[in-house]
């Protein structure tokens, strides 16, 4: 028996198991991401990959042909002039939103953080419209927002002739913001609510104390407190907006001209009415790079601006 031992084990080191504790839970691990990891490969990296390639080819379904053309999508992108007023249209939609969002967004929270009676019923009405279908909503203003629709004839009770909102230039693009505004501000808002409701009030008392007015406290102590979270709604806000299609499509379909034509927008024309399938993906590539630039600029910001950094 014991030459047999010898045998099987001839250093004399005793044999541990394959499966030990630790490659269990390493195993454990792995099988718990693996659906999230299976879904951005088959969902995100897949896609990207296959989006890259189209660009380089030009697809005219209509004469089922697939031709490579190399970096020509590439050289159109660059002599596209209409793309510099889209970007610009698309710049301007972008900043008008953030701002309007997150101001309101914050200002609410601080109004609605009160303790009142009655309170939750407009914590519930501010939030309503974000759980409202994003077309019935567009649609809706739609029709308020027309020559002679609800906006006007409130403004005409006034003795106000008003202008038509989504078909005049100097008008249209500020008319799609507000109605995104309103579509989304309500879920900034409990963001931000929540937030505030985690600032300790130890600090407020003893800014109080001290003699600290009550802007010199929102300033001093609660933006900073609440940094995390501006962060965090800067960069939902920033990449939702660069992401808006259904309200330019119902309201204003990129008019009058390209006013209101965004690249999401611009982007659809291309590749679904005009059928430039390569084209179309260039302009993919295009709004990947932008979202993934102003994503990582906003994260290296952190450090400036959220509290918790070092």
């Amino acid at each position: 028996m014991a030459v047999a031992q010898e045998n099987a084990n001839p250093e004399g080191r005793s044999l541990s198991p394959f499966w030990t504790i630790a490659r269990r839970d390493s195993l454990a691990g792995f099988l718990f991401i693996a659906p999230q990891m299976i879904g951005i490969i088959v969902f995100v990296l897949i896609p990207l990959g296959l989006v890259f390639w189209y660009s380089l080819h030009e697809w005219n379904v209509l004469a089922n042909t697939f031709t490579y053309t190399g970096g020509q999508n590439y050289r159109m992108l660059i002599e596209d002039e209409s793309l510099v007023e889209v970007l610009g249209a698309t710049a301007i939609f972008s900043a008008g939103l953030v701002v309007m969002n997150l101001s309101l967004a914050l200002l609410l929270a601080v109004l609605l953080n009160q303790k009142l009676a009655g309170i939750a019923i407009f914590r519930t009405l501010f939030f309503s419209p974000v759980v409202v279908s994003l077309v019935a909503w567009t649609i809706v203003w739609g029709f308020l927002l027309q020559k002679n629709g609800g906006i006007n004839g409130m403004l005409l009770m006034v003795g106000i002739d008003g202008p038509n909102w989504l078909r005049e230039e100097a008008t249209a693009m500020i008319s799609v913001i507000v109605v995104q505004v309103f579509k989304n501000v309500g879920l900034n808002m409990i963001l931000f609510l929540a937030a505030l409701q985690g600032v300790p009030k130890e600090l407020y008392e003893a800014a109080r104390i001290d003699g600290a007015p009550a802007f010199k406290q929102f300033r001093r102590i609660t933006l900073p407190l609440i940094s995390p979270t501006i962060l965090l709604t800067s960069i939902i806000t920033i990449v939702g907006s660069l992401q808006v299609f259904a309200q330019i499509a119902v309201l204003t379909q990129g008019g009058p001209g390209l006013s209101t034509t965004v690249l999401v927008y611009y982007l659809y024309q291309q590749a679904f009415q005009f059928h430039f399938f390569g084209y179309g993906s260039t302009l993919s590539i295009l709004l990947f790079a932008i979202v993934a630039v102003l994503t990582f600029a906003q994260w290296q910001m952190r450090k400036r601006i959220v509290f918790y950094e070092s």
